[in-house]
């Protein structure tokens, strides 16, 4: 039985220790990528969003994958739950001999955001299931509901943008007046920037239907009416598709912005859609090019795909089209 449980010892100090080494390659590979490689914490989420109350949701089964924050050990662990700290080796080791040994373990404790989920009890437990495959755990989760969406994929930046967003959809009660209501952005303050819009529109729907507006009647006016409009636009016209990366909300403000600039040089004033394909023309020629010749490097197998730097850099200055270098 010693001999056994030696073996064990030594398997789970051999997988501590891949999963350290894999802890490590995700570190250089996240510098690398410029990828978020840390544990949400449950306490920022709690300071920066609306987090409306906590409701015992019971014993479940839990995505590991989904789960991607601690309330206190976001420091011992990657994103990947994998161990970063040589201090956690004892217990991880314990927990794994336990699943070598298919000793039935107590659920972990939950909590869960949006869509994603936070450890309070048993980080090391889901840290050994994940590193063995493990797509489901037992867990006991108790649910703390908020009004914007938090995924998997969600870093300290983003924490800030739907913190940002809360407020918004706070001050204007979008939410409450429109299913899925979904805006979002890629840089910091823009919320911020639509309120400014939604108060401009009410300034103006008062003077046209001379009366006092509501804030909730402006907001909704402008998203019905402006926000969606210029929206449909986007997506009609397959603009995103010229600004990669970019979100529909991140159009939205460059083409009124843009729009405000052809008022100014115009004694007409140009209707959205006007404003939106002007802005893809004036903004978006240079993406399209390179997107094309990158293309073309792709489809063409009968002449050489080596094009040097100076005569690509030429035909984009030019007139010459890509297609003839």
């Amino acid at each position: 039985m010693d001999d056994i449980q030696t073996r064990l010892s030594q398997v789970a100090h051999v997988d501590f220790d891949r999963a350290r080494r894999r802890a490590f390659l995700n570190e250089l590979t996240s510098i690398f990528n410029r990828r978020p490689n840390l544990l949400l914490s449950f306490e920022e989420v709690q300071r920066i969003l609306p987090i409306k109350g906590q409701f015992h949701k019971g014993f479940q089964q839990a995505p590991i994958s989904q789960i991607v924050g601690s309330v206190g050990r976001y420091h011992d662990f990657d994103r990947a739950f994998l161990p970063t700290q040589s201090n956690t080796r004892p217990r991880w080791e314990s927990v794994d001999i336990a699943h070598l040994n298919d000793v039935e373990l107590p659920p972990v404790q939950l909590y869960k955001v949006g869509s994603i989920y936070f450890v309070k009890d048993g980080n090391h437990r889901v840290s050994v299931a994940k590193e063995r495959g493990v797509e489901y755990i037992d867990a006991e989760v108790i649910e703390c509901p908020t009004t914007v969406p938090l995924t998997n994929a969600s870093n300290m930046q983003d924490l800030l943008r739907l913190a940002e967003y809360a407020r918004f959809l706070e001050q204007t009660k979008l939410d409450k007046l429109r299913k899925n209501v979904n805006i979002e952005f890629t840089s910091l303050g823009r919320y911020d920037v639509l309120f400014e819009h939604i108060s401009a529109h009410r300034w103006y729907m008062g003077i046209d239907q001379d009366r006092p507006i509501s804030w909730e009647e402006s907001a909704l006016d402008w998203y019905d009416n402006i926000y969606l409009h210029v929206v449909k636009i986007i997506h009609e016209n397959d603009i995103l598709r010229d600004f990669p990366g970019r979100t529909a909300g991140d159009l939205y403000l460059w083409i009124m912005d843009h729009r405000w600039y052809l008022i100014q040089d115009s004694d007409e004033e140009p209707g959205l859609q006007t404003a939106a394909l002007s802005y893809d023309a004036h903004f978006a020629g240079w993406t399209r090019k390179v997107v094309r010749f990158m293309r073309r490097l792709q489809d063409v197998t009968t002449r050489p795909l080596v094009v040097s730097a100076q005569k690509i850099a030429r035909a984009l200055k030019s007139s010459t089209s890509i297609d003839e270098l």
